[in-house]
């Protein structure tokens, strides 16, 4: 594909905080002899909205992408209609990645590709091709700020009518500059585009002693405020948002780094800014930014003003088709399902981020600890794929990879390791899993291998690993502090995990080479840890806790094949829950793999217990303390992020083990599913579906006196087996059977 790479600029001075910089408004008149149709295809250093003769046909919001313009540059395709005459192309244009000051503490501000937003397109139609060069004209718009972290700033009392349209006289108009190309692999976009999903309502609004307002929405979530009004002229409106309350009142310090907190920041940071043309009712929605949020404080309203009607939570996220989902009738299972899903969604933004209130940062221990629950919900293969692009694009020359992407060079000296890195194997893994694409094994296979050698000049003595970052967020009994999981323990069980995943997708691939370059890696790896980190006389890992314990059972660092060596290996994780008064005592790698090594060995209602218990900590005393999103940790006393995904593998959980719908659960057969539920005894009911590749996968049961009947559906072209837990039997006395579409009555023996 020919890509435009004529690019242009409205000026060369970016914009700073002390010193904004308008976006610009961009027109290009194109004049047709006939009607017709064109392609245009179109990318921003920064991002764009995109008009054709006074119409916006913008894809989605924040287009076309969130990248490292040094990496990829990502363009859009459309298809116009020119009328006879005159046309015109017109673009708003915003800052986005390209100059974002308020990722300074990542070092965004001194990214090597940071400039003012530039564009590009060409316009095909006929045997002609219309560019992007300095005949088109730009002038600046009434958003007078715009930054994607901390929120625009606009005044309409500068508005420009009709600069969009064919007759717009724009003779007064500067006309643009050339901008130098980006350095990056110029790619189409294949992402989903970010759009707007649902609106909310005030659920509350409270006046407050500096005459300001505060609004509840009612849940925490993604998006931005449409701001309807009456004004007055100059009339200056600002909303803050936020997701927590201290004193009735909300914080803004904790959607920040206390570390970085100026005075400066305080006052910009997610906070967007409206002056009234004061002629008419207003109705304004921010774009190029976006805030995480379930309160707003307004300034500058009168009494009169603050009802329910002046500001609408309209969220944001990438469009991803919903293809899972969960129901029981235990309301805290079901509640934690839901904010879980809602976690999911509002921190995907063409990826997952970590949190749309304070970060953005494609963290990528996020995404690969949050795979398996959001494949299961969500379609974001595709999103996966893209992605995976940049995470390969900014492996550095020893094979390290960062903590975030996309990055301006952050996260390699802190941020990253193992577990962090596992993002490069997670993401192929459970895409081949869950819908048999093994392409994205074939387009990073290289990188792999890369990242394999990088660890060997990583190791120590004993042939070992200990880099980065571990046992994050550890759940403790005061306050989330150092986990106590050794890093050594982590790392090393991690990195031989991802090896084995590796040489089985190669193997897979056919890449025969790479898959005993993995191969060699997983068994030196793994005789380390079980020589050195493993006493075989307790069966205990190193650290003495339920992280490390549970890692090495669900990673096999103890022999699947010796029932003695994993039977007495989970007594002592049994041990060490016990000592812990039966609650969490780990950090997010053991709250991963914590509750499918319980559920696996019939031990679901002590993970129950744990996961719904309401005293600190557990989810179910999120829930006490008004959670509608999963939180970063579980503190007592520091506020984090109330808005995280890394945690909320439990609706997996939920999905395999109380349901019962596992797919393809050895990775080697798409048409697959084993129906394994476990009945817990304080859930009367649970299902679950799953929308393969070949169709719907239900699974569902109810308890009706000592007798449950579950149903189970399957797709004309799949197979598989029903497996009880210990304890029941079908009513005829079969205890496995072959499903199809049905139901069985179970009864316990």
């Amino acid at each position: 594909m020919n890509f435009p790479n004529q690019f242009i600029a409205a000026t060369k001075e970016y914009g700073t905080f002390e010193t904004p910089v308008p976006a610009p408004y961009l027109r290009k008149t194109i004049v047709a002899e006939k009607e017709t149709t064109a392609q245009l295809l179109i990318t921003a250093c920064g991002l764009y909205r995109l008009y054709w003769n006074g119409e916006e046909i913008t894809k989605g919001l924040l287009a076309p992408y969130i990248s490292n313009t040094d990496d990829l540059v990502y363009y859009d395709r459309y298809t116009v209609t020119l009328n006879k005459g005159k046309n015109v192309l017109g673009i708003l244009l915003g800052n986005g990645f390209q100059n974002n000051e308020g990722g300074y503490i990542w070092g965004f501000d001194q990214a090597a590709f940071r400039s003012a937003p530039k564009v590009a397109f060409s316009l095909t139609f006929d045997g002609t091709t219309v560019e992007s060069d300095e005949t088109v004209k730009t002038a600046p718009s009434p958003m007078v700020f715009d930054d994607y972290r901390f929120g625009v700033h606009y005044h309409a009392t500068k508005e420009i009518n009709g600069w969009n349209l064919p007759n717009f006289d724009d003779s007064d108009w500067a006309n643009a500059i050339s901008a130098v190309s980006p350095k990056g692999e110029k790619r189409l976009c294949e992402a989903e585009p970010i759009v707007y999903r649902e609106e909310i309502k005030p659920v509350a609004i409270t006046p407050m002693e500096d005459g300001s307002y505060l609004y509840d929405f009612g849940v925490n979530h993604t998006g931005v405020c449409r701001l309807t009004v009456q004004g007055e002229q100059d009339q200056r409106i600002e909303w803050q948002h936020g997701e927590t309350l201290i004193d009735g009142k909300m914080d803004v310090t904790c959607v920040w780094f206390a570390r970085e907190k100026t005075p400066r920041d305080l006052k910009i940071v997610h906070k967007d800014v409206y002056v009234c043309k004061g002629d008419e009712l207003e109705t304004y929605t921010p774009c190029f930014t976006y805030h995480g949020f379930r309160y707003v404080t307004v300034y500058g309203i009168t009494k009169a003003q603050a009802t329910p009607d002046l500001l609408t939570f309209c969220t944001l996220h990438s469009d991803l088709a919903v293809c899972g989902g969960f129901t029981t009738s235990h309301p805290t299972v079901q509640t934690l399902y839901d904010i879980t899903r809602r976690s999911v969604i509002s921190n995907f933004h063409y990826f997952p981020t970590d949190c749309p209130h304070r970060e953005k940062n494609g963290w990528t221990a996020d995404a690969a600890l949050s795979a398996e629950q959001t494949l299961l919900q969500f379609a974001a293969h595709g999103e996966y794929k893209e992605w995976l692009r940049n995470i390969v694009k900014a492996q550095d020359d020893r094979g390290a990879l960062p903590g975030i992407v996309p990055t301006a060079g952050w996260g390699f000296q802190w941020g990253n390791g193992p577990a962090w890195d596992s993002v490069l194997f997670y993401l192929p893994w459970f895409v081949y899993r869950y819908r048999g694409d093994l392409s994205l094994t074939v387009d990073t296979a290289d990188a792999m291998i890369r990242y394999f050698n990088y660890l060997d000049t990583r190791k120590d003595t004993r042939g070992l690993l200990a880099i980065g970052l571990g046992d994050w967020c550890h759940t403790g009994f005061v306050n989330a502090g150092a986990p106590k999981a050794p890093l050594v323990v982590t790392d090393s069980i991690v990195a031989m995990d991802l090896a084995a995943k590796a040489e089985f997708l190669f193997r897979e691939a056919n890449l025969t080479e790479q898959a005993e370059v993995a191969r060699v890696f997983r068994e030196n790896m793994r005789t380390a840890i079980r020589t050195h980190l493993v006493d075989f006389d307790t069966m205990t890992v190193q650290g003495k806790c339920q992280s490390c314990q549970a890692m090495a059972l669900f990673y096999g660092v103890f022999d699947p094949l010796n029932a003695k060596e994993t039977d007495d290996a989970f007594a002592r994780l049994l041990a060490l829950i016990d000592e812990a008064d039966g609650k969490m005592d780990l950090g997010v790698l053991g709250g991963r793999v914590l509750f499918h090594v319980l559920g696996s060995r019939g031990e679901t209602d002590l993970a129950l217990s744990m996961i719904l218990g309401p005293d600190f900590p557990s989810y179910g005393y999120w829930l006490t303390q008004g959670a509608t999103t999963l939180w970063e940790a579980f503190d007592q006393e520091i506020i984090r992020s109330h808005n995280h995904h890394f945690w909320g593998d439990i609706s997996s959980w939920f999905v395999q083990h109380l349901a019962g719908i596992c797919y393809n659960p050895a990775v080697n057969d798409h048409k697959h599913v084993v129906f394994a539920p476990h009945f817990a005894s304080v859930l009367e009911d649970a299902a679950a579906y799953f929308d393969s590749n070949y169709g719907r996968i239900e699974a569902g049961w109810q308890r009706t006196g000592d007798k449950i009947r579950y149903a189970v559906t399957l797709p004309e072209d799949c197979h598989g087996v029903i497996r009880l837990p210990k304890g029941y039997t079908f009513e005829n006395g079969e205890s496995i059977c072959q499903a199809q579409n049905g139901d069985y009555v179970v009864i316990k023996k």
